[in-house]
Formats: structure tokens, sequence, C-alpha cells
């Protein structure tokens, strides 16, 4: 399945989650891949926002029993970092050029030619769903569909310029410093989740701190510089060819971009799913949300979750973590038009159970 050229190289290690972890070598640098499950499943690729990677973007929506036989089940997931967002990853040499957006989508493409990957299903938040739906734009024959979580796909407006500019500023005087990490969380997570009555941080949010530590301050500086200078997709939205579904968590920073972005894809093949009481980190805040929408999605492809867990919700058991107990999901979402077959541009809000 792996291309053999010489411009690309592998080195594997097991890591804590049970897959592997490959660093490819491509023409824009070194990505970091972790692969979960079997390989000779069809593909599922994933994208973090900015700072964070697999393990702090992703883990909240694979660990639920019910998206973990949904997604392993149907396929073989690779996790593509940012450069040097890995877990244990060096600072990147000055000596290596910045990259930019469309060089991140560019390597996406190097990684799927590695892996002899003709098609994939994409999965990305925030920034890294603005890299997968450029890679779409650019690889139309490549993206099988679109999971896009609290997206953006315009240029960056002057008070978000500015905003980055002074979290480039904090990260290469002060490295991932107290203030920074409270800057991201802001980006992540809700007020309510944030700031919650009882005092005390939740596991969510002391989780994820704790995961910004291991983070190489410079390495995310490039990062964000690429994401500052990115370019409105708005336009090329229009001649998106892939079925997309859309999460947008109505406390997210990027709430009213979400909202457009889903506006300006063809409205035969887009689907929207409002959250609330949640912010851009969808994934980890309220994973559970997540799960019936995109079952109903990948219906229309013709993958189904795996039957153990079909046969128990169709005799009518909830298993403490179903999402019947944490999310209300209007009845046209569940219906084969709505995120099936035929895709019909909705506005589903999801309402969680606090």
């Amino acid at each position: 399945m792996r291309n053999s050229t010489d411009s690309v190289s592998i080195d594997i290690d097991l890591i804590p989650l049970g897959g592997k972890e490959c660093i490819v070598k491509t023409s824009k640098g070194s990505v970091s891949v972790l692969i979960c499950g079997d390989q000779d499943k069809p593909a599922l690729i994933t994208y973090p926002d900015v700072a964070l990677n697999y393990l702090s973007c992703f883990q909240g929506l694979l660990f639920c029993p019910e998206a973990a036989s949904l997604m392993l089940h149907n396929f073989c997931i690779y996790h593509i970092d940012a450069p040097g967002h890995e877990l244990g990853a060096d600072v990147i040499s000055s000596d290596e050029p910045l990259l930019c957006v469309d060089d991140l989508a560019d390597q996406v493409a190097e990684v799927l030619d590695y892996f002899g990957l003709r098609e994939v299903m994409c999965l990305g938040v925030t920034a890294g769903a603005y890299i997968l739906t450029l890679f779409a734009m650019k690889y139309k024959e490549r993206v099988l569909g679109l999971i896009l979580v609290s997206p953006i796909c315009k240029g960056p407006s002057w008070t978000e310029w500015i905003y980055n500019k002074v979290l480039m500023n904090l990260l290469y005087f002060y490295g991932m410093c107290g203030l920074l990490k409270e800057c991201l969380l802001q980006r992540y997570f809700s007020k309510e989740l944030r700031c919650s009555i009882q005092g005390a941080e939740s596991d969510v949010i002391q989780t994820c701190r704790r995961l910004l530590d291991e983070r190489q301050s410079l390495n995310v500086m490039r990062f964000l510089q690429a994401v500052n200078a990115r370019h409105d997709l708005s336009e090329g939205l229009k001649n998106l060819q892939c079925k997309t579904l859309i999460f947008a968590g109505d406390s997210s920073p990027f709430h009213a971009e979400s909202i457009y972005m889903s506006e300006k894809i063809d409205s035969k093949i887009c689907a929207l799913v409002e959250v609330q009481a949640c912010g851009s980190l969808v994934t980890e805040e309220h994973p559970i949300s997540m799960i019936v929408p995109i079952e109903r999605f990948l219906m229309g492809f013709g993958f189904h979750r795996q039957p153990h867990f079909a046969s128990s919700s169709s005799n009518g058991s909830t298993s403490p973590a179903s999402p019947s107990r944490h999310a209300i999901v209007a009845p046209e979402l569940l219906s084969q038009e709505s995120l099936g077959i035929k895709l019909k541009p909705i506005r589903t809000r999801v309402r969680v159970e606090t």
C-alpha cells in the first residue's frame, strides 16, 4: 500500500492509544501520522486545531464507545498532526522554511500518496477544518466527504489578525505561559465549561491545560502564522463537490463563520448541526452530541455502526453513554434525506442537557 519514493521515510513506534505513529518526510518537511485500525479499511484522516494534536483534539470523541464502534468499525483512522505538534516533538529548526496553508494542504496529499490512499473521509477542527477544506478544493477527486467542527473559511479579520499576532509574541518571548493557555482555552471551550459554578476546573479543561504544556511553543507559532495568513475560501466553496457535515458550537468565537460557511456550500450537499452551550472543540466538550449526526451522515455512504451496538439500541435499551441521554436531535435529522443519500440543507440545533 505504501509509495516507495525516496523522498519519504517512516519511523514507527507504539503509542499509548494502541496505534502506530509514523514520521513521514514530505517535500514540505516532516509530519507525524498516527494510524489506528486496519489499513485495509477505507481511510478517515483527521487534522486538529492550533496547538492541539490527535490526543488533545479527538480523544473525547473516539473514546465514546458508540463513536468507536462507528469509526473504527468502518475506517482506519490516520491522525495527521500539524508539523511539530506530535507528542515528544523537537523544536523545528529555524532553517526550515515557514509553511503556508497551501503547503499544509499539499502535505496532506503527500501523506495520502505515501500510504497509497486514493480517496478519504476527512474530520477537522477549526484551523484543521480549514486545511482539510482547502485540501478538498485542491484535490477534489481524493475526498469522499468532510466532517468539519467549528470550521473557518474566511481570511482573518483585523481583530483576529492582531489577536493572533499578540499570541505569536507571547509564544516567542514567553513560551506556553499561563496567559497564552487561557487565551487558547477561550478559543476551544465555552464559558460555561471554563467557569464552573463549583469553582473547580473540569477534567476536560485540566487535561487540555496539561497537554498544552507539552507543546513546543515555537512550533505552535509556526502553525499560527500560517493560519493567520490564510486566504478566503468563500468563492471556492461554491464548487465544493463532496458531502459536508458541519458542527458549530454556539459559544465558539467562530460560530458565525461556521454558519456562513454552511450557507456558501451547495445546499444539496451540506448539513449543519449547532450545539448549544459548547465552544469550538465539540469533539472534547460535547462529543456525545456528534454521534447520531455522524452516523446518519455516514449511512449516506453505506457505512453502518458495528452490529453489536446497533442491536443494543434497537431493542430499546440505553447504555449510560447513549446519545439519546445527552442530546435532543430534531426529527428531520434522522430522515434518510437529511443526512443520507440526498443531503438536504438543515440548521439542526442539538440541545445538550446539563
